[in-house]
């Protein structure tokens, strides 16, 4: 990856080494702009080589969808331990632009031997609703996960100083939180979410289309 170069000059650098125009002038912008264009620079090797070589890591004899369950029912569920069955194929599909029946496909896979790491018990709150709830042995292949995982980042924690390590860990958990405030605030255009300061002067709008 190209070095990124910050610096108070007019003409900010990406990645490239391309010129970046200060589109709302003054010294704080112009930074902003070039913590923005290095942070991008990071997009591939953190999205694609580094997660996604934790996942693999992690997820054992499951495909990366049937994980995606598996961490969302532990992250999002409630206790940890079941969700919902429409929230699981809301956020797969968001994720992976998966079908439902897709999904169903991945959940009976999970349900059968020698798996049998997830069962579909009825809502108490819908008649119509199913929560897939983790069995035994799905809770005890989740413990084998978070092993796996811790045992994976070790062995990078154990290449960076300890400072950077605590000084990263505090700057990704403010940048989750950011993250989830941009969503929030974002606005539905044309079926997807587009946060409204991002978009074009240019762009039109619902109220003024071209």
């Amino acid at each position: 990856m190209k070095n990124f170069q910050l610096n108070d000059s007019p003409h900010l650098l990406d990645g490239a080494g391309s010129p970046v125009p200060a589109s709302r002038g003054g010294k704080e912008e112009r930074r902003t702009e070039q913590y923005a264009a290095a942070l991008l620079e990071l997009f591939y090797p953190i999205h694609y080589r580094g997660n996604m070589a934790v996942e693999d890591a992690m997820r054992g004899p499951l495909t990366r969808k049937e994980a995606a369950i598996i961490w969302l029912i532990r992250s999002a569920g409630e206790g940890g331990l079941e969700m919902r069955r429409k929230q699981i194929v809301a956020r797969l599909q968001n994720w992976f632009e998966v079908s439902s029946p897709a999904v169903t496909k991945a959940l009976r896979h999970m349900m059968r031997p020698p798996l049998s790491l997830v069962r579909l018990v009825e809502d108490a709150d819908s008649a119509r609703e199913k929560r897939v709830r983790l069995t035994p042995q799905g809770q005890r292949f989740v413990l084998g996960m978070v092993a796996r995982g811790r045992d994976f980042l070790r062995q990078v924690v154990e290449q960076i100083p300890e400072q950077q390590v605590r000084e990263g860990i505090v700057y990704l958990r403010a940048g989750i939180a950011a993250n989830e405030r941009v969503h929030a605030e974002s606005t539905t255009l044309n079926g997807k979410n587009i946060p409204t300061k991002s978009r074009s002067r240019h762009e039109p709008s619902a109220q003024n289309p071209a």
